[in-house]
């Protein structure tokens, strides 16, 4: 289990992290989603105990992670920049790996290099940046981790090598529970895999739920109204938009409850149909300055 409670970390007058609270359940897939600048990437840091808390906690298993290894050796992490020594091969690296991580399982490794067809003999600084992603994902792995920090783990990978990754990943954690914090900017992808979902928007956590509750909180109305009716106030409306007489509505609320309202005004026809995660993600920011702008060139 990861505990982020009230962090806050500042870069001069620049707040990143503003009172962040975070909490991913064990065995859980979590992705962590918010615009570039929200602070995913400064969280990912403090949870992989890279920065001290300037204040707050972070924990794992109600332990602190920074400066303390004996945490950091249960954990896995693919950041979005990956850095390998210039003239490393992957079994180069995998020896270094296998020296510091005692649970690192070279019977694994070495059926999976031959899975993913990467040459060994070839340094892995020129690797492409897909075969990159495909040598720190393949190493991270092997670790055996408790905990797996992922930051854009599958950016760069075709469409095929993307799925066995995700499906590996699926699979460590139906076997092993494993506890996942994946940060992308993929929502399509995230919602085929996640379970937990946190939004962030300018260093806050604005939104953090199971998948399930997230897309039965937020409703897609198509209605048309009786001649002179407007929908009621008592909706939580986020979005409106017409077409002709069928307006479209974004609504916050339960199927049940959104169903009541609706039908006490007696509309001409109405239909509700779940949001993806994007469409989530979209429509809850687009209440804090973060709608598509119309731009003029």
């Amino acid at each position: 289990m990861i505990q982020v409670e009230r962090l806050t970390k500042h870069f001069g007058n620049f707040a990143a992290l503003d009172d962040l609270t975070l909490t991913v359940p064990k065995g859980a897939i979590y992705g962590l989603v918010g615009p570039n600048g929200a602070g995913k990437s400064t969280v990912i840091r403090h949870i992989t105990g890279a920065l001290r808390p300037e204040s707050g906690r972070v924990l794992v298993d109600q332990q602190p992670v920074y400066e303390n290894p004996a945490v950091k050796e249960r954990m896995a992490c693919i950041p979005d920049d990956i850095f390998y020594y210039q003239s490393a091969g992957l079994r180069d690296m995998m020896k270094f790996y296998a020296g510091i991580y005692r649970r690192f399982d070279q019977g694994m490794y070495e059926k999976l290099h031959k899975a993913f067809e990467l040459d060994e003999k070839l340094p892995i600084r020129r690797y492409s940046k897909g075969m990159q992603k495909q040598a720190a994902f393949l190493l991270a792995i092997c670790q055996r981790p408790d905990v797996m920090i992922l930051d854009e783990p599958v950016d760069g990978l075709d469409p095929v090598m993307r799925r066995q990754v995700w499906s590996l990943i699926m699979q460590d954690v139906a076997e092993n529970g494993t506890t996942v914090l994946v940060s992308s900017h993929n929502l399509r992808e995230l919602e085929d895999v996640c379970d937990h979902v946190g939004i962030m928007h300018r260093g806050k956590m604005i939104l953090q739920r199971s998948l399930s509750e997230l897309q039965d909180n937020v409703v897609k109305v198509q209605a048309v109204f009786q001649e002179g009716t407007q929908p009621p106030q008592e909706l939580n409306v986020l979005h409106r938009s017409n077409s002709g007489r069928i307006q479209t509505l974004i609504t916050r609320g339960s199927q049940e409850e959104i169903n009541r309202i609706l039908a006490a005004v007696n509309p001409v026809f109405f239909d509700m149909v779940p949001l993806t995660l994007e469409e989530i993600f979209i429509y809850e920011l687009g209440g804090m300055d973060y709608d598509v702008k119309s731009i003029i060139l």
